[in-house]
């Protein structure tokens, strides 16, 4: 496999390629979905309206924080915990 789909990479296209897939699903629904979408809030913050525009930050924020976050857990426990290198 090339080196450039290894590793920190291919993480990160796969979630560069996740979120924009959110994006493009909340644009259709947005704009295909029913009419009687109501607002949505973005964090409880922000108030969004069921636009194609809307629906897709809605979507991109939500779906790149929860991953995000993950993510980070996730690399902070590989590098704190580290099995290659036992202590003792």
């Amino acid at each position: 496999m090339p080196s450039r789909f290894k590793g920190r990479w291919l993480v990160v296209g796969l979630y560069a390629l996740i979120v924009s897939f959110a994006g493009f699903v909340g644009a259709l629904l947005g704009l295909f979905g029913p009419d009687d979408l109501t607002a949505v809030k973005l964090l409880g913050v922000v108030e969004l309206q069921p636009t194609p525009i809307g629906l897709a930050i809605f979507g991109m924020v939500t779906i790149g924080l929860f991953l995000g976050v993950l993510l980070s857990l996730v690399v902070f426990v590989s590098e704190r915990y580290d099995d290659a290198h036992p202590k003792g």
